[in-house]
């Protein structure tokens, strides 16, 4: 298990792949490399959530659970000029290339990236947003710590948005962030991808 990619430091070899990938309409750059999630391509996921998220609502703070080598935090960040981005995971290589790859998007300056599981060194506590492609593979337990902590790591008004397949556990979360934040909104579905939205009322 140790070549996962949610563990912390893969047991695999170097490849390291460079590539480039349109997202919100940002010509991005990225490195990847083995024992990251979605080395090859940014994942059908993330470009779904991305995709469906709310892009007329200003943000001043975005976080971004499980980021892996970055895609999805970087984009906000280039979508997003005003915002701060924090990026979190717990695989130190994935980390090491989101650092990369948001220096070499230009986005550095307003991003941090650094080790998290889950929420547990995440001090601030009134992001407007919070997104994650939560790392299923690591089992239900992570998956629903990722959604129910994310409610006091939020301003009011505040939103949770995620993307879970339906075969992976996206009804059961759908249920989970109803009961947490009193509300849930399906935003998209597509080819079995859900993307969820709760906000801190």
């Amino acid at each position: 298990m140790t070549d996962y990619y949610f563990t912390e430091n893969p047991n695999v070899e170097h490849d390291e792949k460079h590539w480039r990938y349109t997202l919100l309409g940002h010509e991005l750059n990225f490195v990847s490399d083995n024992g990251v999630f979605s080395k090859n391509t940014v994942d059908f996921g993330t470009r779904t959530l991305l995709e469906a998220l709310p892009l007329d609502v200003p943000q001043s703070s975005i976080l971004d659970v499980g980021c892996g080598y970055g895609p999805m935090g970087i984009a906000l960040a280039k979508q997003f000029p005003e915002a701060r981005v924090e990026m979190t995971d717990v695989n130190e290589r994935a980390l090491a290339l989101a650092e990369r790859n948001a220096e070499a998007n230009g986005v550095a300056a307003r991003t941090r990236v650094y080790h998290s599981d889950a929420y547990e060194a995440v001090a601030k506590t009134d992001f407007t947003t919070v997104v994650s492609n939560p790392p299923v593979r690591a089992g239900k337990t992570v998956v629903n710590a990722i959604i129910t902590g994310a409610k006091e790591h939020l301003t009011k008004g505040g939103q949770l948005i995620i993307v879970l397949q339906k075969k992976q556990g996206a009804p059961s979360a759908k249920k989970l962030m109803a009961e947490t934040f009193g509300n849930v909104t399906v935003l998209k579905k597509n080819k079995g991808y859900y993307i969820l939205r709760s906000e801190h009322e």
